[in-house]
């Protein structure tokens, strides 16, 4: 599934300095909307990337939730992968499925990063929450 993405990304790399920048709000070609789905996703990445590393740190004193959140954002890519192979799976082998599962990806890693960086607000006291507050 990441195959295709890589595709069109490595098709839109090599077009090397004629690549003009994307206008993504008038991407008019199926490959555009794929490289657009594919930029959309990959910021979302970095962003949940971003949240998991500021978990991380927070925990740092705290073995067991540091394990615990990695266990949980394992077992989270992996439904989230699953889940995108099945929902885009109507378009496989299709021009459209790299922005399908693009789209996807972009739709669940933003959920999760709304999750992560909730953890990352936790008041002082909340005892619902695994993460201790900011000093």
């Amino acid at each position: 599934m990441r195959i295709a993405i890589a595709a069109a990304a490595a098709l839109f790399m090599a077009s090397g300095a004629q690549a003009q920048v994307l206008k993504c709000d008038k991407a008019s070609t199926q490959t555009d909307m794929n490289l657009c789905a594919d930029q959309a996703y990959r910021k979302s990445d970095a962003d949940l990337n971003a949240a998991y590393k500021d978990l991380m740190t927070r925990l740092k004193d705290d073995k067991n939730g540091a394990t615990q959140l990695q266990a949980a954002q394992k077992a989270w890519l992996f439904f989230r992968d699953a889940e995108c192979a099945f929902s885009s799976g109507g378009t496989t082998g299709g021009s459209a499925y790299p922005m399908v599962l693009s789209m996807c990806l972009d739709k669940l890693t933003q959920a999760r990063t709304k999750e992560l960086r909730a953890y990352l607000k936790c008041e002082e006291g909340d005892t619902s929450c695994p993460v201790p507050a900011k000093p």
